[in-house]
């Protein structure tokens, strides 16, 4: 977890996913709800209607299991639309890191697949470095191997009618979400994400969480009050293991 209970109120944008926070964790809403009485727009995107959906300003539903697609699309939303924090992602992330030149993404597989072993090498999965050891940059983002090219190609398959068909979720609901999340990319504003075993208990459960983590840094809302990426745990040791890492 990012940032505590209490810092949920400085958020400007709540997006929940993979989560019934009003009904399963009760005491967290309270701090939703002062975000909402500020002024903040909380969205659910469930496929069920809950309890939670029923205090959202914005509920869309998706089919279970297609987070993944529904996040892609907003990863490309807000680069097509240049929504990004520029200069958080020039300072603060590797987006201007240069890849090998033998790393890659084809027809579903990375480089490196060894389809006897059914595993990667990921030998490849590298930075280009200097003749000091250190990992060689574009900060003006456009050298095609830079990580954030890299990531624009990867994502530009997530048109609004891909991810439509997958999720299921119409294009007019998927708009409305991205576009109200994306006003976080803003140097003054912050949004925050809250999931929990929605999210974590899938076999992609992991990169449930990355996908978000990658809306997180493009948005600049890591590291600010009322940002972060934040599991809704169930019970308080847990959350507290967590948090003291």
């Amino acid at each position: 977890m990012t940032n505590h209970y209490i810092d949920f109120r400085n958020a400007d944008v709540i997006l929940t996913m993979g989560s019934n926070v009003a009904e399963n964790h009760p005491v967290s809403f309270k701090w939703i709800q002062a975000a909402k009485n500020k002024g903040g727009t909380f969205i659910h995107v469930d496929p069920r209607f809950t309890r939670t959906s029923a205090k959202a300003d914005i509920f869309v539903r998706l089919r279970s299991g297609t987070d993944i697609a529904f996040l892609g699309g907003m990863i490309k939303y807000i680069i097509d639309n240049n929504l990004f924090d520029d200069f958080y992602l020039k300072n603060y992330t590797n987006a201007s890191f240069i890849v090998n030149p033998k790393y890659g993404f084809d027809d579903g597989l990375f480089s490196g697949y060894d389809p006897n072993k059914r595993s990667y090498d990921a030998s490849t999965w590298a930075l280009v470095k200097d003749e000091n050891g250190i990992p060689k940059r574009d900060i003006t983002l456009q050298d095609e191997r830079c990580v954030f090219q890299l990531l624009k190609k990867h994502y530009s398959r997530y048109t609004p009618e891909k991810v439509t068909s997958i999720t299921g979720t119409p294009q007019e609901d998927l708009e409305k979400v991205y576009k109200a999340y994306s006003e976080t990319g803003k140097p003054d504003k912050a949004g925050t994400v809250l999931y929990a075993m929605g999210w974590t208990q899938h076999t992609v459960g992991v990169q449930n969480i990355r996908a978000m983590s990658i809306i997180q840094s493009l948005l600049g809302n890591m590291g600010i009050a009322g940002g972060g990426v934040n599991a809704l745990r169930g019970e308080s040791n847990v959350q507290g293991s967590t948090d003291q890492a």
